[in-house]
């Protein structure tokens, strides 16, 4: 029986790690209906980060509502992990390229919304966190 591993990033704005490995595995298997697939998600530190943690180590997302790139109101996310001290925070969340679009331009924008997801992080309890 042959294995196989599947371990991708995700495709910047279009799909995320877990559900490229989810593709990849049906395909997988589609073309080979006997073998073993195993999938490991992961992510570069963008866009993905904290799904990957959270489906390699478990935990909770918090949703937050916090300042987007350009000051507008935006829903963002980061994870807790199952210790409960350890938040993992991704910057893509409220200050990643896709949320600005076509008005690229460092002079407007910010990432206040990524200090209110520490600061929240921080409010719940959590003494480490990784951005």
């Amino acid at each position: 029986m042959k294995k196989i591993i599947v371990i991708p990033d995700s495709f910047k704005g279009t799909l995320s790690s877990a559900e490229n490995c989810e593709i990849c595995c049906a395909e997988i298997l589609s073309a080979f209906p006997g073998c073993e697939v195993v999938s490991v998600p992961v992510a570069d530190g963008g866009e993905g980060s904290v799904d990957c943690f959270l489906a390699a180590l478990g935990g909770k997302k918090v949703l937050v509502a916090v300042k987007g790139p350009y000051f507008e109101k935006l829903d963002a996310f980061y994870g807790i992990l199952p210790d409960g001290r350890t938040a993992v925070i991704e910057m893509a969340a409220c200050a990643g390229l896709p949320l600005v679009g076509e008005r690229k331009n460092p002079l407007l924008t910010t990432t206040y919304g990524v200090g209110e997801l520490i600061l929240d992080a921080a409010r719940r309890g959590c003494r480490k966190i990784i951005v």
